[in-house]
């Protein structure tokens, strides 16, 4: 504990603060890759699971379950490994995005299909009794009801991604945590823990908390805007 006090370690960490911005930025380029390939899974999970078809919602349950259920450092080392040994050649940086996508794209798919089964059922029949499909349906009648209700819980999707990107440091990842790790256990920079790991987390602080905020803002102005409607129409 001492270090956190010690000038000479926080002038360290001023010197190098372009490493930590550094690892920041990485981050920031995980969580963005790993959310676009999150989003794409989670759209189609989210479809097969309310498709109505047996098929379908049976592989998109397999894949929810087992995603969620397993920790992502695990999916991390596996995937990681699995790959060398095969001898697919790709890096640690490719390997971060498809791991951050395949996990969080259970819990996209998750959000998605909750936000899809709370449509009243009249919507959809509505839609089809005006001739519509499947397919449009989904597109002029439901998704665009859909986004707002999951728009709170989506965020928190997006935070629980940066702040999980800490799971790449065990494959010697260029995340926050790993640089801030280097740093910490380098010749000319090591000695510094409390000061650097405080300055890591105070990143990560940054960057999560605002969307968190935001989440929940956005939560309040829906069930406001719910309980208004639900006045109109008792009225």
């Amino acid at each position: 504990m001492e270090t956190i006090f010690s000038a000479k370690a926080w002038a360290t960490v001023w010197q190098y603060r372009a490493t930590f911005l550094n690892g920041l930025i990485n981050t920031l380029q995980s969580a963005v890759v790993g959310l676009v390939i999150a989003m794409v899974i989670g759209f189609a999970i989210g479809l097969m699971a309310t498709s109505g078809r047996r098929g379908l919602q049976a592989v998109a349950r397999v894949y929810v379950e087992f995603f969620q259920n397993t920790p992502l450092i695990l999916q991390v080392c596996f995937l990681y490994y699995a790959l060398a040994y095969s001898g697919v050649r790709i890096t640690v940086v490719v390997v971060g995005f498809i791991a951050l996508g395949l996990y969080h794209g259970a819990y996209v798919g998750e959000v998605g299909r909750a936000g899809i089964q709370a449509i009243p059922a009249g919507q959809f029949a509505a839609a089809r009794s005006q001739g519509f499909g499947y397919a449009q349906t989904m597109r002029y009648v439901i998704l665009p009801q859909t986004v707002k209700i999951i728009l709170p819980p989506m965020v928190n999707q997006v935070v629980a991604l940066i702040k999980n990107t800490s799971c790449l440091y065990i494959i010697g990842g260029a995340d926050l945590i790993a640089t801030t790790y280097n740093f910490v256990t380098g010749a000319s920079t090591g000695g510094a823990y409390g000061p650097a790991y405080l300055v890591g987390g105070l990143l990560f602080f940054l960057v999560c908390y605002p969307l968190s905020m935001m989440a929940g803002r956005w939560e309040r102005r829906l069930k406001a805007r719910d309980q208004m409607q639900k006045g109109g129409e008792q009225a």
